[in-house]
């Protein structure tokens, strides 16, 4: 069974930073590109990154204009997301998927930017 258990989300002001994590069991991480994507209240899922299953090869909403950073660590089998200078739109629910498969995510976690 996919398992994948995110991390490391909670309040932060605005220009903080917060490293998210997304422990994965159940299936061969090492063969699988992850993808990370959000959701904020009201709102649909937006795909955020993508990395693939080396971890060699990243790609980001171009919006996000540099802030965030994804990485893995195969031996551990997780995935990792590195948030910057957050901004108050980024507020919302952090998931990490399988296969950037938008249905296979684990229950997610809460970022909230606010001062």
């Amino acid at each position: 069974e996919v398992q994948l258990v995110e991390s490391g989300g909670g309040l932060v002001q605005p220009g903080g930073s917060l490293r998210l994590s997304c422990a994965a069991s159940g299936f061969i991480f090492s063969s699988s590109a992850m993808c990370w994507i959000r959701q904020a209240a009201g709102k649909g899922f937006e795909w955020v990154s993508g990395i693939n299953s080396d971890g060699r090869s990243t790609n980001y909403l171009t919006s996000l204009k540099g802030r965030f950073t994804s990485s893995r660590d195969n031996a551990k089998n997780t995935l990792y997301l590195q948030l910057n200078s957050l901004q108050t739109e980024d507020t919302a629910m952090y998931y990490c998927t399988k296969d950037c498969n938008f249905g296979v995510r684990g229950q997610g976690t809460q970022v909230t930017v606010s001062s």
